[in-house]
């Protein structure tokens, strides 16, 4: 660290009776009153330097001898004024970055210029801040941080500007100097000044920030991580259930809680405006981590909408523990907020839907107006060039593997409407999910959560299924799950024992023995069918993807088996075992076994095994 020593004279200051003086064989003739300190000094040396003192100092005569000027106001206090005293004794006084900022501001309240006497403490001060502090990074960050105390009149001297400026062209020139970092480990790093920057204020290190992005040569790499760093030091951690840590608060004992959710808050969204708009620029996990965060301080609707965004860009980096973001909101008992991940979600579909040219979007989940900065202008002016590439095949598959993992955690909240699973469900498109193991997983994990659920509600849920996608093991699992309607579990024994025959490579389309019962029951079924498709209206479609397309079987066929289903369902969602005097008129052995529903759900799969076993042996 520089320092600059002025004066050749001994230290003479000395204290008797709580009264500061120094030792001279000329009486005092002068009291300045400090603060609680009473200095007894002499007119003539700093009266020749201080203007201030020269106004105050009673001129006439006559004036009382006990006069004291009062200096209650003085920067620095009793310490800085002393100094300055020193000064205009000759007294030695050594200067650096630990001491020029009160020194200065007490100068300057003296008005100790080079106006009032040539070579004043004022015009020294100012070549030792430009040629050593200046050109020292350590130095300069030291006196940025002490001008935190003393801020109105450090930023009218320009002490914080320069400093500022100072520390943002040496993080944009390249470090070549030993002298540039606090440690000569970092040295090397390309990153060595994130560290360092990170124990100043927001508001200094937001303005660092904007001169270093406003040069445009540091990558925006390295500016996300240098945020990044900032945040983790400043910001409370976040607990699974979304508390605070009291590590921050710890050290904050003389603060409200509200006081510091304040300061916090004010914090995030001054790091959201210096988000880097690069996609890949800081982690989605961060992003994540940022949104938590600002659920947890009540942090403003609009920088949500800015994280939200931007996470749904690069969602498909994310884990399922990222995404589960408290809700703290006492507008609903949820234990997580899914309305934003509904956002970011929306947010990754929509890349690539929307033309460089279209309008902007309205609002989804947060109200967007606010009095935007210039980075969020820009962010929003960029959104719709990113968007031209759409989100790759590979990676809409890994965001429907996330959202069926993120979906299973929160599907074990009590407090969770179905209507909200099922929207998640549904904003995947179908080809994102080559199966539906995981999508299963969720209804199980729903229903065995939610057992109040009528027949209804659970026969709704399970549309959001595809029987044709389940593997060999959910087969069985739901073979043998009582919480699933009838109907579920008829579709799945048929699936499989469909896959069971093709794999065999003998069957092109339906026995011949389904196609006559099918044949039979679809002239006086079809018309109750028809009634309840058209009551299940615009949420049961015709077409509910529950068609036999891999047996290959004509489309008038498909739908008299989707009515046969329907009427299983009726008959039988109860639990109730099937009439079997229609069905035991079928010469066919096989087709009464596949037909045969039994009271239980779990003895299904016995049938479902013997049968494969018969037909393995046909062959």
């Amino acid at each position: 660290m520089k320092f600059m020593k002025l004066g050749t004279r001994p230290d003479t200051f000395f204290t008797t009776e709580a009264i500061r003086s120094v030792s001279s064989e000329v009486s005092t003739d002068l009291k300045i009153q400090v603060q609680n300190s009473l200095y007894q000094l002499h007119k003539f040396p700093l009266l020749s330097k201080c203007l201030r003192l020269q106004i105050l100092c009673p001129e006439s005569r006559n004036t009382s001898e006990d006069a004291i000027i009062q200096l209650p106001d003085i920067p620095g206090g009793a310490e800085a004024f002393e100094t300055c005293a020193k000064f205009c004794y000759g007294i030695t006084i050594t200067l650096s970055a630990l001491n020029i900022v009160p020194v200065r501001c007490a100068a300057e309240y003296l008005q100790m210029s080079d106006d009032f006497d040539r070579g004043n403490l004022i015009g020294k001060l100012e070549v030792f801040f430009r040629s050593c502090i200046l050109r020292r990074w350590r130095d300069t960050l030291v006196t940025l941080q002490n001008t935190k105390q003393y801020a109105p009149l450090c930023g009218e001297l320009g002490m914080t500007g320069r400093c500022i400026d100072a520390i943002a062209t040496m993080i944009v020139a390249h470090p070549s100097k030993a002298n540039f970092s606090h440690s000569s480990q970092r040295l090397m790093s390309r990153d060595w000044w994130a560290q360092d920057i990170s124990e100043l204020g927001i508001d200094h290190y937001w303005r660092i920030m904007v001169a270093v992005k406003s040069a445009g040569i540091v990558p925006n790499k390295l500016i996300g991580e240098a945020l990044q760093v900032y945040a983790g030091r400043w910001l409370p951690s976040m607990e699974r259930d979304g508390r605070q840590s009291n590590q921050q608060t710890e050290n904050s004992c003389s603060e409200s809680l509200r006081e510091i959710t304040l300061k916090h808050s004010l914090l995030l969204e001054k790091l959201v405006s210096l988000l880097p708009i690069d996609k890949g620029s800081v982690s989605c996990s961060f992003l994540l981590r940022l949104l938590k965060a600002a659920n947890m301080l009540n942090a403003s609707a609009s920088s949500k909408m800015d994280l939200a965004r931007r996470v749904g860009i690069q969602l498909e980096e994310a884990t399922v523990s990222d995404l589960l973001i408290p809700s703290l909101s006492y507008a609903n008992e949820l234990l997580y907020d899914v309305d934003i991940v509904m956002t970011i979600l929306e947010e990754f579909m929509l890349q690539g839907q929307s033309p460089p040219t279209s309008p902007p979007r309205g609002k989804l989940n947060y109200e967007r107006r606010r009095s935007r900065s210039a980075e969020n202008v820009e962010f929003e002016g960029q959104e719709n060039g990113r968007r031209s590439s759409s989100a790759s095949h590979s990676s809409k598959l890994r965001v429907a593997k996330l959202i069926d993992g993120y979906l299973q955690e929160i599907a074990r909240d009590p407090n969770l409407p179905m209507e909200k699973v099922i929207a998640f469900a549904e904003a995947v498109p179908d080809f994102a999910r080559p199966d539906h193991d995981d999508l299963y997983g969720v209804i199980d994990i729903y229903l065995g959560t939610h057992p109040d659920l009528d027949k209804n509600a659970r026969k709704q849920l399970c549309r959001i299924l595809d029987c044709k996608k389940l593997s060999v093991e959910a087969c069985m699992h739901a073979a043998q799950n009582e919480l699933l309607p009838l109907r579920v579990v008829v579709q799945v024994l048929f699936f499989e024992q469909a896959r069971a025959a093709m794999s065999s490579g003998q069957v092109n389309e339906l026995p011949h023995n389904i196609k006559a019962l099918l044949a039979r029951t679809a002239a006086g079924d079809g018309q109750r069918e028809e009634s309840k498709l058209q009551h299940l209206g615009s949420e049961t479609p015709m077409d509910d993807n529950w068609s036999i397309s891999r047996l290959k079987c004509p489309t008038t066929k498909l739908a008299t088996l989707r009515m046969k289903l329907a009427e299983v369902d009726n008959d039988m969602d109860d639990d109730i075992v099937m009439p079997r005097d229609g069905l035991m008129r079928s010469s066919s052995s096989r087709f009464k076994a596949l037909c045969s529903i039994p009271t239980k759900p779990r003895r299904i799969l016995s049938k479902l095994l013997s049968m494969n076993r018969s037909t393995s042996e046909r062959h």
